[in-house]
């Protein structure tokens, strides 16, 4: 899923954090000496309190990734620095032929789409429920092989047959994500699915930030992080067989195809 950080995620603690670099006397100081005043208050609380300023910290971190999203899209002119540094749309055009079908759920702004139809020669549908995505995508990356569909999945989905349905950092934002699979498949009849998916168990920030009691997802609009093994359980559980599946960038990034004998 293509699309910034909300910027609701930058709360209270960033300001906090952040309020003496409004200043004006601050904002004279060398930036690293700002970092250095900034610095030296989060460790002073870590003094007193680690546990405390474990949760701080962890907070400022959520906040500051959003942050991040947002700028690094401005500095990829509108584009994620992601897209071109991971490189995983190779990943996905290296799995679809030319002049097949293929349905990209939760588009975004719609990059994956468009170097798929561009370098695979695939025809291409990206839906994406946001308004203001499918208007950036038909702005940004027109293509006479590459349509956008503003609706949500699977309710609003084409009735034409696709080969392939794409989800790119998309089923983490699902809550029932066993039922939307199934429906998903039932509606398009794809011979495979292509699936990204952030990793829990990347590092051990997570698991710390559980073990504080904070939401312990990278992205507050997720409802589930993965494993590879409650990857692996859940695709069964909605009927696909692993085809392939790879580690990278602390995601799993995976083929999957419908199971002979398994319910639409």
């Amino acid at each position: 899923m293509d699309r910034a950080a909300p910027r609701g995620v930058r709360g209270g603690r960033m300001k906090r954090l952040l309020r003496p670099a409004a200043a004006w006397p601050f904002r004279l100081l060398p930036s690293s000496l700002r970092r250095r005043a900034i610095q030296a208050g989060l460790t002073a609380a870590a003094r007193r309190d680690a546990g405390a300023a474990l949760r701080e910290l962890l907070q400022i971190e959520t906040d500051l990734h959003g942050l991040l999203d947002e700028t690094a899209m401005a500095y990829g002119s509108g584009v994620h620095v992601k897209h071109r540094l991971m490189r995983y749309h190779d990943f996905f055009v290296d799995r679809i032929r030319k002049g097949e079908r293929v349905l990209d759920i939760g588009c975004g702004y719609g990059a994956v789409a468009h170097s798929i139809a561009e370098r695979s020669g695939a025809d291409v549908v990206g839906i994406d429920l946001d308004p203001a995505n499918i208007a950036a995508a038909r702005q940004m990356f027109p293509h006479p092989r590459l349509t956008f569909v503003q609706g949500e999945a699977p309710r609003d989905l084409p009735s034409d047959h696709f080969d392939v349905v794409v989800a790119s950092n998309v089923l983490e934002h699902v809550e029932r994500r066993v039922d939307f699979l199934r429906d998903v498949q039932a509606r398009a009849g794809a011979s495979r699915l292509l699936v990204r998916v952030p990793m829990f168990n990347r590092d051990w920030r997570p698991s710390l930030r559980q073990e504080l009691g904070l939401f312990p997802y990278c992205d507050p609009t997720h409802f589930t992080e993965y494993t590879r093994e409650s990857f692996e359980s859940e695709m069964a559980e909605a009927g696909f067989a692993l085809r392939h599946l790879q580690v990278n960038w602390g995601e799993i990034w995976a083929e999957v195809a419908p199971r002979a004998g398994s319910a639409p």
